[in-house]
């Protein structure tokens, strides 16, 4: 995640699937931003859907004024206008830069793992999502991936998990299905669920204890955000 992504159309539908989640299920939430630098480039212009309110307000309309609101107040976009409004209840943030460097990831890992006592769903956003083989811990850029340790201890450590993915060169469908399915095979998880956007992946896995509770945020409260956050596949043990 980059400050300069704030509030882009593909945070809007990312906060929304995070509040369709927390408001049907209850859950106490984390969400580890994984943040880097910003490059200074335009990808985080996505903001067009702002200048249309009759057209994008009606996804969810607390969370679109919010949004809105926020920018309005600044010229620099940035993580923490949300973790100081009320648009993520029930939430605790971890906002460390994500280094490259080996020991200094070991230390960023340390903290991540410190910061989840009592919570039940973690939200991590990295700038690319799961760990490709050409970037390991240690080289340039592998700041912008979650590693599968990383994912197996938070795993283990109780969580149920929800993961920021960019689609990769191949079908889309074909790619959320094999994510679900590689993300059960990490985790062990009895139950994983894609989330399809336009533009990039949601996937989540669910801890045994939340499953009925998060089965039902999908049911109830997803489908709001129907042809902008869709469940594509699901993968059940």
């Amino acid at each position: 995640m980059k400050n300069q992504y704030f509030g882009d159309i593909n945070d809007y539908r990312k906060y929304g699937l995070l509040r369709a989640l927390q408001s049907g299920s209850g859950c106490r939430l984390l969400v580890a931003w994984m943040l880097i630098p910003d490059d200074g480039g335009r990808d985080g212009g996505l903001r067009f859907y702002l200048q249309r309110p009759e057209e994008w307000r009606r996804f969810d309309p607390e969370l679109f004024n919010g949004l809105a609101g926020a920018l309005r107040m600044t010229s620099t976009p940035q993580v923490s206008l949300i973790e100081g409004s009320s648009l993520l209840p029930c939430t605790t943030f971890y906002s460390a830069v994500v280094p490259d460097a080996r020991g200094e990831r070991d230390l960023w890992r340390q903290g991540l793992m410190e910061a989840i006592s009592g919570v039940d769903l973690m939200f991590v956003d990295p700038d690319n999502g799961i760990e490709i083989p050409s970037k390991p811990v240690g080289r340039k850029g592998s700041s912008k991936y979650i590693t599968g340790l990383e994912i197996q201890q938070l795993w283990a450590a109780g969580c149920s998990l929800l993961i920021y993915q960019h689609f990769r060169r191949e079908p889309r469908d074909r790619f959320s299905l094999r994510m679900a399915s590689e993300l059960q095979s990490r985790t062990g998880a009895s139950l994983v669920e894609a989330f399809r956007t336009p533009r990039v992946l949601f996937l989540l896995a669910a801890q045994q204890r939340h499953q009925a509770l998060l089965q039902h945020a999908i049911s109830r409260r997803l489908p709001a955000w129907r042809g902008q956050v869709d469940a594509v596949g699901r993968s059940a043990g």
